[in-house]
């Protein structure tokens, strides 16, 4: 598997592979699973693919409860990104700024891993649909400082 997706996705693998917290393994396997980024025109709907996304249990007024991710994508994408969050916390500026602001928050520390997951496999779509390298340093044009 290794050397296919080095054959015919050797560049996206390299630009994977400059996102701190994701490795070797997991960018093959990202590149794997999602057919080389090709399947998704969205990152949300890779978010979804991952079972990554949030979904609210409601019934009616009265029985709320909490919101939860869906579990309803690709188990084995979903347990590689868990993984990468930890290393991705310690490494990667943007996943440590969202952790650190969900944690200060008061909320639960495994919530905000799930987050940084997010934010992780919506990093490997950029670069995928971008073809540039992982740059610490950008700024998004749509945020406000």
């Amino acid at each position: 598997m290794l050397f296919l997706v080095k054959e015919t996705h050797k560049n996206l693998f390299t630009r994977i592979k400059t996102i701190p917290g994701i490795g070797r393994k997991t960018s093959i396997m990202l590149i794997v699973l999602t057919g080389g980024f090709e399947r998704f025109s969205s990152a949300s709907e890779l978010c979804s693919y991952a079972g990554l996304t949030p979904v609210i249990r409601q019934s009616g007024s009265s029985v709320k409860g909490r919101p939860r991710i869906s579990k309803m994508g690709n188990q084995k994408l979903r347990n590689l990104l868990f993984m990468c969050s930890f290393t991705a916390c310690k490494y990667n500026k943007a996943c440590r700024d969202i952790y650190d602001r969900i944690v200060a928050k008061g909320k639960r520390k495994k919530l905000a891993l799930i987050a940084v997951c997010n934010k992780l496999l919506k990093q490997a779509f950029a670069i995928a649909k971008s073809g540039l390298i992982f740059d610490a340093t950008y700024k998004s044009t749509l945020v406000k400082n």
